[in-house]
């Protein structure tokens, strides 16, 4: 069995074992399994059944994550998106007034457009081209994005009318938990421990309980019905014109933010080619927009690839086999609800915020002296948290890109792909 996973997966070539690959998808999933409980408490608002959209979510992440591992061999784990469930739900159903069954259909549609511009030759065009400094911002922007989230989850930060955001209590017992268990996987990391965020998770999660701050809830429970939600998308009205600029919106921010994720995680890992590009990037795409479709269908939002699984990366992960295990780990979480639910926000907050210091690395290999390369990487990587949403950062980050080459007089530089990413990203912002 360790020659097969050494030879499918190619261990051996990625300076990877199957234990090391083992810990980075336990990493990840534990990053990720907050999703688990807030997929289902975001749609339950757009009157969802809670029970039911558990399961759905369980079931979509490993799949996604499964063919994510076995069909692309990338240690990226998928899952339900963050931002856009909350589209789904706020925007869609609540803020326009469309049935949750017709929104469902609305992300079915977007899936399969995404699928068809997985297979055409466009999808590597339009990533690929993408320059390396912008790569290096994205990976950068990522980092901070990831940042802020878990500094908001901890209570390290808090809204203010007068500053937008101001530190909040850092002795409560969650800020307190989050920021030792960072300074704790630093140190577990800068002595050579690969399972460091994992011993970090583990850690915060023990003295919470024992503290009685987070509740121990159990380890197995049978897993609820999904009935409610499976397969009751109503494709047929997403159809109406009135829902054009939601399945469009959906699609664009899939994309994108699955772009953002591959070149981040990727660039991290080490595994772009000689050439800075994505290998088996179609392979990719097909797990997300898949996923994105299926998952449809059991009774979720969208389903997307998660910069979370830098994670599991940072742990040692390299291939495929990573998500292969995050797979099965959702898969138990049908059953071993109460435990995942028994891990504190604020520890999965402390492994985003080391991830997140690793990410902003890449700062360093961005070619500052070029002022027309290196403020767009600035720009994308800034506006990733300042507008709190990945694709929304690197629409911005294109069209700064192309609007200061063109300025500059070097509008030569500006690949094509860039350049029609802008016009697509300025016809969003202005129309939709």
């Amino acid at each position: 069995m360790q020659r097969v996973l050494d030879e499918y997966f190619g261990l051996t070539k990625n300076g990877t074992t199957i234990g090391r690959e083992i810990i980075a998808g336990v990493t990840t999933f534990l990053a990720m399994s907050y999703i688990t409980v807030v997929n289902p408490l975001i749609l339950g608002d757009a009157g969802m059944d809670f029970e039911a959209v558990f399961v759905a979510t369980c079931c979509a992440a490993a799949l996604g994550s499964l063919v994510m591992g076995v069909v692309a061999n990338y240690p990226i784990g998928l899952a339900p998106g963050m931002g856009q469930n909350a589209f789904f739900t706020y925007a869609v159903v609540i803020g326009s007034g469309h049935p949750w069954q017709t929104a469902l259909g609305a992300v079915f549609l977007s899936g399969a457009l995404f699928l068809i511009i997985s297979f055409l030759p466009v999808r590597a065009w339009l990533i690929n081209s993408i320059p390396k400094n912008l790569k290096l911002g994205m990976t950068a922007g990522i980092g901070f994005f990831l940042a802020f989230v878990a500094m908001k989850n901890a209570g390290i930060i808090t809204a203010n009318a007068s500053t937008l955001i101001a530190l909040d209590d850092l002795l409560s017992f969650p800020a307190f938990m989050a920021l030792g268990g960072f300074f704790a996987i630093t140190a577990f990391a800068s002595n050579g421990y690969r399972s460091a965020i994992i011993l970090g998770v583990l850690l915060i999660s023990l003295v919470s309980w024992g503290a009685g701050e987070a509740d121990f809830l159990g380890i197995v429970a049978a897993p609820p019905s999904a009935a409610p939600v499976f397969f009751q998308l109503d494709i047929r009205a997403a159809l109406d014109i009135s829902m054009l600029s939601v399945i469009l919106t959906m699609l664009l921010v899939d994309v994108f933010d699955t772009a953002g994720t591959l070149v981040g995680v990727a660039t991290r890992g080490n595994l772009m080619d000689a050439s800075g590009n994505l290998p088996r990037l179609s392979k990719a795409l097909l797990a997300d927009s898949s996923s994105t479709a299926v998952g449809a269908l059991l009774g979720t939002s969208s389903t997307t690839s998660y910069i979370e699984s830098a994670a599991g990366v940072e742990s040692g992960g390299r291939t495929g086999l990573s998500a292969v295990v995050i797979a099965i780990a959702f898969i138990l979480s049908l059953v071993l609800a109460p435990l995942a639910q028994s891990i504190p926000s604020y520890a999965a907050a402390a492994a985003l915020l080391f991830v997140s210091t690793s990410m902003a690395q890449s700062l360093i290999e961005i070619d500052w002296p070029d002022i027309t390369e290196s403020t767009p990487a600035i720009v994308t990587a800034l506006m990733m948290p300042f507008s709190f949403s990945i694709a929304d950062g690197i629409g911005i980050g294109f069209i700064s890109y192309a609007l200061i080459k063109l300025l500059a007089g070097r509008v030569k530089e500006v690949p094509s792909a860039v350049g029609f990413i802008a016009l697509v990203f300025a016809f969003k912002f202005a129309f939709l």
